[in-house]
């Protein structure tokens, strides 16, 4: 099965070949800009927000709160200058990222906390209000 997928990928499809689409996916990892993983949960009346940050120290981070939307940016930087001909493989990455995260309403912004440990960001905004679920009667 698995030598009839590779030849299926060498042949001919429509007159083009699929190896040179095959390199371009294998490279997409060097391509792709930083994009820290995100939590967003709510705990004890706060709405708290995680990401993984490794290899950024806090010096380098930046949050932000623009119209309900939080935004986190930062840089990673590499102190070792990498010179790809001797790689047989490079996964770290290194340059600047920007998330957006949009934030549910009820929330006090003025009095956010935020806290950076191990790689990790926390970032605590209390809530205003407690949510409330109506049941709406359709007629």
């Amino acid at each position: 099965m698995e030598r009839w997928f590779e030849e299926s990928l060498s042949r001919p499809f429509f007159g083009m070949h699929w190896m040179p689409f095959r390199q371009m996916f294998s490279e997409v990892g060097e391509r792709t800009e930083l994009m820290p993983a995100v939590d967003m949960f709510e705990e004890g009346g706060h709405l708290v927000v995680k990401a993984e940050l490794p290899g950024i120290t806090k010096e380098n981070l930046n949050l932000r709160i623009v119209d309900n939307n939080l935004i986190l940016s930062g840089e990673r930087s590499s102190k070792e200058k990498i010179e790809r001909g001797n790689y047989l493989r490079l996964e770290r990455s290194h340059g600047s990222f920007s998330r957006t995260l949009s934030l549910p309403d009820g929330l006090d912004t003025e009095h956010i906390k935020a806290g950076f440990k191990d790689g990790v960001l926390e970032v605590r905004i209390p809530r205003t209000e407690s949510s409330t679920v109506r049941e709406i009667t359709v007629e």
